[in-house]
């Protein structure tokens, strides 16, 4: 069930702007006469945001009211969750991203928020907001994400999820986690589970070994950039980015 926007921007604290970037600083201050970008290829609401696939091969998996307990949030904070995927050749799941943002554009007064963003073995963790206890700016990317249950101990309210809705990816798969939040109030909350290899080549030589991770890394840089660009845009505008490489095709 797609769910209207409503354009009515939400107010960004100075520390937001900050780091939120030219561009979306940009949308930000004109957004009282900046007309919407128009919608790609495919859309679907989430929330106050407008989660826009590259593709026509993406399909919905449902929106809900209910908050996933993925990160620790403040009391009675209303969010939506929109969950996407994409199949390959024999319709099996190659990726699936869920996105959990406000659901209304109604502003909040200083919201102040916890957790972390702590480096872990294994992990590449890119925390933006350095520990401020009034924002979140925080990446993190697990490549083998389905072995010895990393999932299951990290994110079991996703991995629940996943099995109640039918959402498994198969294969082996990453996992990208981004968390943006200002402490006007805006928040944005991105999970991508995504076979690997529509992430990371497979390497020929050391040399390609080496550098097999950069596609997955720059993927999930962008994912972020995009996240946090929708939490200042006039309808929540968040462009997810294509894949590096092709679906496979069998």
């Amino acid at each position: 069930m797609n769910l209207p926007g409503k354009n009515v921007k939400f107010p960004l604290s100075g520390h937001a702007l900050t780091r939120v970037g030219l561009l979306a600083v940009g949308f930000a201050l004109c957004l009282g006469g900046c007309a919407p970008i128009p919608a790609g290829p495919e859309e679907y609401s989430a929330g106050r945001a407008r989660v826009v696939l590259p593709s026509t091969d993406w399909e919905d998996l449902g929106a809900s009211n209910e908050v996933l307990p993925l990160h620790p949030m403040p009391a009675a904070f209303p969010l939506q969750t929109r969950a996407v995927g994409l199949r390959g050749a024999n319709k099996e799941l190659l990726a699936v991203i869920l996105v959990q943002t406000n659901r209304t554009n109604a502003a909040r007064g200083l919201t102040l928020w916890t957790g972390d963003c702590a480096p872990q073995k294994d992990l590449w963790v890119v925390d933006v907001a350095a520990a401020s206890p009034i924002r979140i700016d925080c990446l993190r990317f697990k490549r083998s994400a389905n072995q010895d249950d990393w999932m299951e101990k990290s994110y079991p309210a996703l991995v629940r999820w996943m099995d109640e809705h039918r959402a498994e990816v198969k294969g082996p798969y990453s996992h990208v986690s981004y968390r943006f939040a200002t402490d006007g109030g805006a928040y944005v909350n991105v999970n991508a589970i995504v076979d690997q290899r529509l992430l990371s080549p497979k390497p020929r030589n050391n040399e390609e070994f080496l550098a097999a991770g950069l596609p997955a890394q720059k993927w999930s840089l962008q994912v972020a950039e995009a996240a946090r660009i929708s939490a200042g845009m006039v309808d929540g505008f968040f462009a997810v980015p294509p894949f590096p490489l092709p679906v496979p095709n069998k």
